[in-house]
Order: C-alpha cells, then sequence, then structure tokens
C-alpha cells in the first residue's frame, strides 16, 4: 500500500522524501517496481479504463449499481463488489445533479391583487360558475415550456390553455380568450388564479383582459386571486 502510495505521487513529491516519511527504503520500492505485475492488477487496470468510460458517457450520473449493469450488458463477467471498490479506490462516484425548478408565481410584486371571492371554497353548482387558472412547466429538448391551463371547477375540465416559452401575461390571456371564445360564459362567472403577476387581472395585463372580453361579446367576468394554486386547492 506504502509503495503504491508513492507510485501515485512520483510526479508530486521526490521518490526519497516519501520513503523517509513512510519509513520504506528507496531500494525497497524501486525492488517493487521492477516485480512484473500480477494478472489481477492488469484486468483491474483494465476495468478501471471500462469504469472510467461509462462513467463519462453517462456523464457522471452513474454510479456501481448501474455501471456495473452496464459492463454486463457489454459482455463483461465482473462482480458488482469489485466495481464498487475499484471507483471508492479512485474516487469515481455518481453525481446528483441539482434539481431545478421554475418559479411560476412571483407573488412579490407591487401590482393590484384582486380580491380572493373563493375564499378556498372549491365548489360550484353548474359548469361556467368558476372557473380555475394556473401555469405549470414541461421540459423539453430545447428549454421549458410554460403552460397556462383554465379549468372549469364544475366539470374538472380544461375549458382553455396556451403554450409559449415565456410566462408573460399573453401566455395566460391566450388560455383565457381561448375559453370564453369555447363555452360562451354568461354574466357572474368567476376567473380565481394566484398572486402572481401573470394572472391576466394585474396590470400588466389589465388592457388586453378588456380588449379580449369587447372582442368576444362576453359579460364582465369577476377576477378572483389566492395565494394557492388551483392544482393543489382541488
Amino acid at each position: 500500500m506504502r509503495f503504491r502510495l508513492i507510485e501515485d505521487h512520483r510526479d508530486v513529491w521526490p521518490v526519497r522524501v516519501m520513503c523517509d516519511a513512510l519509513s520504506v527504503s528507496p531500494s525497497g520500492f524501486y525492488a517493487w517496481r521492477s516485480q512484473p505485475e500480477s494478472l489481477r492488477k492488469i484486468a483491474n487496470r483494465e476495468l478501471l479504463v471500462d469504469i472510467r468510460r461509462v462513467h463519462a458517457q453517462h456523464r457522471g450520473r452513474y454510479g456501481a449499481p448501474r455501471i456495473h449493469a452496464e459492463l454486463r450488458a457489454e459482455g463483461q463477467t465482473v462482480c458488482r463488489k469489485r466495481v464498487e471498490r475499484l471507483m471508492r479506490q479512485h474516487g469515481i462516484r455518481a453525481h446528483a445533479p441539482c434539481r431545478y425548478r421554475v418559479c411560476t408565481t412571483d407573488s412579490k410584486h407591487s401590482l393590484p391583487v384582486a380580491a380572493n371571492l373563493l375564499d378556498r371554497n372549491f365548489t360550484a353548482d353548474r359548469p361556467n360558475q368558476v372557473w380555475l387558472a394556473d401555469i405549470t412547466y414541461v421540459p423539453t429538448g430545447e428549454g421549458w415550456l410554460y403552460l397556462a391551463v383554465v379549468l372549469d371547477l364544475f366539470t374538472r375540465k380544461v375549458v382553455g390553455w396556451s403554450m409559449r416559452e415565456h410566462m408573460r401575461a399573453e401566455l395566460t390571456i391566450a388560455a383565457l380568450t381561448m375559453a370564453l371564445q369555447r363555452r360562451r360564459p354568461g354574466p357572474g362567472l368567476i376567473h380565481h388564479s394566484d398572486r402572481g403577476s401573470q394572472g391576466g387581472f394585474k396590470r400588466s395585463s389589465q388592457r388586453g383582459l378588456c380588449r379580449l372580453i369587447g372582442e368576444t361579446g362576453q359579460a364582465p367576468l369577476r377576477a378572483s386571486s389566492n395565494q394557492a394554486s388551483f392544482g393543489a386547492a382541488s
């Protein structure tokens, strides 16, 4: 073990300094180096190359169990404990990816917030009485795709939706426009969303909302907002 440590650090410290620190003789070290490698050591060195290759191919996300399974799939007959031991000796480990969570609700803004008309009373007696709105996100190969949905509280059906590569007010207005054009609701409908700045009833989109209501000929909607999203509340 001491000779192996000296061999691994020959490029860092002089051999004689390490031999003195580890209480071994330089002649003993060079005699150890001159010995031919055993078949086991040669096999371990070759296996280590394959372990590093599989580990690099999967961007460091594979640990010993998955690397062992990958090597077995390639036709190598190697036990899992041997793979674990070599990875441990050479500091090879799986890197857990950092979890990235997109924030779809920004409640810390100075925009006007509508009153909470529902007050967590998520019940409805008929369709088009209460609509719930929220935003979610979907990972794709080209980045995040944001989805705005309008849900009828009574039927629990999606009445409007919109997808964009951003979370600006245009996203929620497009979903609400689809819902109005498809369902043609009567007076008294409540549109309930969270307190995010994209909700469709905030300062950034108030003009767009009034315009789309005028174009579709619908009666004025009553806005309602709440800190919780409808997905969790319902």
